[in-house]
């Protein structure tokens, strides 16, 4: 099994960083601040007791590995990156959930921190493919994953069970042989972006 203890990566604004027990306060306070931006796309922890439970199923759970990005100006987290529901064997594949806290929101440090984390997963991980389901009217995520190099693949109608009812989903993909395709710099969300 591939170390997902260590940092994916560390760039000119950002550092990605596994989960630690000890963001639990910081963590929290961001979701708290950021319900607004995040409803009805995404329901992060907003106690320090739920933000324990949330990064024990991330940390020791072998199908997940968890990310948080931090803002190398002020050391504060800016959001969250999980890749999910990750599938050995001949699928090599794993379903991404993330999440910008609002003071870091539009800045382009989630842009930064989830093409480290993409590489970490094509990289480190040993992943072939990362998908990304995001509900149609979520202009920014789809907007973050378009510009970071995910191809849309189409729409799933009644995907995921959010806030109470079925949600329609865009499906958004990359793999690693569109990164070796690019330019030697791989992806979006690298220094030059």
């Amino acid at each position: 099994m591939p170390d997902i203890t260590t940092p994916a990566s560390e760039g000119p604004r950002t550092r990605v960083r596994p989960y630690r027990y000890e963001d639990a306060d910081e963590f929290a306070a961001s979701a708290r601040d950021s319900g607004e931006l995040h409803h009805p796309w995404l329901f992060p922890p907003r106690t320090p007791e739920a933000y324990v439970d949330y990064a024990s199923a991330v940390i020791e759970d072998p199908t997940k590995a968890g990310f948080l990005v931090c803002d190398l100006a002020d050391g504060r987290i800016a959001g969250f990156v999980n890749i999910n529901d990750i599938v050995r064997g001949g699928f090599l594949n794993g379903a991404l959930g993330y999440g910008a806290f609002a003071h870091a929101a539009g800045r382009g440090l989630m842009r930064e921190g989830l093409g480290h984390v993409v590489r970490h997963a094509f990289g480190p991980l040993g992943l072939h493919r990362l998908e990304a389901n995001i509900q149609p009217a979520n202009a920014a995520s789809i907007a973050l994953v378009r510009g970071t190099g995910f191809r849309y693949e189409g729409c799933s109608p009644n995907f995921l069970r959010i806030d109470g009812a079925w949600r329609d989903h865009e499906r958004w993909a990359i793999t690693a042989d569109m990164i070796r395709a690019t330019t030697p710099g791989g992806i979006s969300g690298g220094p030059s972006d």
